[in-house]
């Protein structure tokens, strides 16, 4: 009896190849965006110009007894701090150019979604809970799909943005002297890991789908005819 219990019991349909695919490949690239998110090098100075700007990331700059040209005192910015710090309070804007502020943006929006995805991802894998999972699992899939896919979007929107903007003159001074670093790197790879997770949760919605219309369509054929029955006892 134990044993048949224990059968029954995990006689469940068990989460899909495209599913662990989908899951593995987003939380790779999570990951990277989450390097990518933190570090500050996006942007770096080579070491043979002497530059006084040093890198910078997305919350952090790094420079060395650098003097901002139109602050109106003499004061010398060294050091590595954050964007929103008082040092550079007088330089934010200069720091901050709206092209920026939307990179910025773009990838707080896609790290988000990406947790969130691998939240209900993680459920999905562990088929918990699981009446909730096996009722519902085509919508989770659906909305782990859109999550990912907004992030690949995201990430895409804001390494184009960054990597067509970081030259511009009118941001950090002699922009010749500097180059993209690992940590951008690190942003082009979570857009690749993101767009190969959407499309394994999209077969894995598609799949998902396919399987409750199956399991749907098996259950109303179990289901009696009334219709049937009240025929057959006119008769």
């Amino acid at each position: 009896m134990t044993g048949t219990r224990e059968d029954g019991k995990n006689n469940y349909p068990k989460a899909s190849n495209h599913l662990v695919n989908g899951a593995l490949l987003t939380y790779i690239g999570g990951m990277f965006l989450m390097i990518a998110f933190c570090s500050p090098y996006w942007v770096k100075s080579f070491d043979d110009t002497f530059s006084q700007f040093k890198h910078m990331g997305l919350w952090e700059y790094c420079f060395d007894q650098f003097r901002y040209p139109y602050y109106q005192f003499d004061h010398l910015f060294d050091g590595c701090h954050h964007i929103f710090s008082r040092e550079y309070y007088v330089i934010r804007e200069w720091l901050l150019p709206p092209w920026l502020m939307t990179v910025q943006a773009f990838v707080t929006i896609a790290f988000l979604l990406t947790f969130f995805a691998q939240v209900i991802m993680a459920f999905q894998l562990v088929r918990y809970p699981l009446h909730f999972i096996l009722q519902r699992e085509y919508i989770l899939s659906f909305i782990s799909y859109i999550l990912v896919a907004s992030t690949a979007v995201l990430m895409f929107l804001s390494i184009a943005i960054f990597g067509a903007s970081h030259v511009r003159r009118d941001w950090l001074m002699y922009p010749n002297f500097n180059y993209l670093s690992w940590s951008y790197g690190m942003a082009c790879l979570s857009f690749f890991f993101h767009v190969f997770a959407a499309f394994c949760m999209h077969k894995e919605f598609m799949f998902s789908f396919e399987r409750r219309r199956e399991s749907k369509n098996l259950i109303m054929q179990m289901q009696p005819n009334p219709q049937h029955r009240l025929g057959w006892q006119m008769q």
